[in-house]
């Protein structure tokens, strides 16, 4: 496409999604920091002082594109019930690989560039919390405790997948597959003994993959 784009008469919220985007896409083809908000308005076909007025900051664009990813991730990741836990985990992780590998620059700029600023790590935290709700929603669990103690695996396990993916990002040391299914095994494990039935039998097996 263009470097520029054509300029049109646009809604506020038309314009604030045509930003968002051309924000993305260049979030997603570079560092944070080769970023400049004057080639946002350029490719956007905007004036610096239109962009400002929707953006007053770089770090207000990129907050603002990271949750609206975020809310994409949460919507491509509804457990079925119908599925079995493991199809359900692996279409999960699978939507999340496909965004952090098309995303590099991206992820790697709120989990590591700016790993400490608290409205990033809003984002990362609730986007957590949905996840661990979705998935002790198709789990059975026997009663309250129970509940409570899949909970705090779930929540120390999509922190390790999360550390374990982004660590992965930067230097690959395996196959996606493997990465996948790595962190689908630890989950399995962690939770074997807090089930009431196992979660997948057949998993653990020497050898065992889920595939492509």
């Amino acid at each position: 496409m263009p470097v520029h784009e054509r300029r049109r008469r646009l809604s506020p919220a038309e314009r604030r999604a045509q930003l968002l985007s051309v924000g993305a896409r260049l979030f997603a083809e570079r560092p944070y920091e080769g970023v400049l908000m004057e080639e946002v308005a350029e490719r956007a076909g905007v004036s610096r002082a239109l962009l400002y007025r929707h953006f007053a900051s770089k770090h207000e664009l990129f907050a603002a594109v990271y949750r609206e990813a975020s809310a994409d991730l949460l919507a491509r990741s509804r457990f079925d019930p119908g599925d079995t836990l493991v199809e359900q985990l692996v279409e999960g992780m699978d939507a999340h690989l496909d965004y952090f590998i098309a995303n590099r620059h991206a992820v790697l700029a709120a989990n590591r560039v700016l790993a400490g600023d608290q409205v990033i790590q809003t984002i990362i935290t609730e986007e957590l919390d949905a996840l661990r709700g979705r998935l002790l929603g198709v789990l059975p669990l026997a009663d309250e405790r129970a509940r409570l103690a899949v909970s705090q695996v779930l929540r120390s396990w999509l922190v390790f997948v999360r550390v374990l993916v982004i660590d992965w990002l930067t230097e690959e040391s395996c196959s996606r597959t493997e990465l996948r299914d790595a962190c689908i095994g630890a989950v399995l494990g962690a939770l074997r003994p807090l089930l009431p039935v196992d979660p997948a039998p057949d998993w653990g097996h020497r050898g065992h993959t889920i595939g492509t």
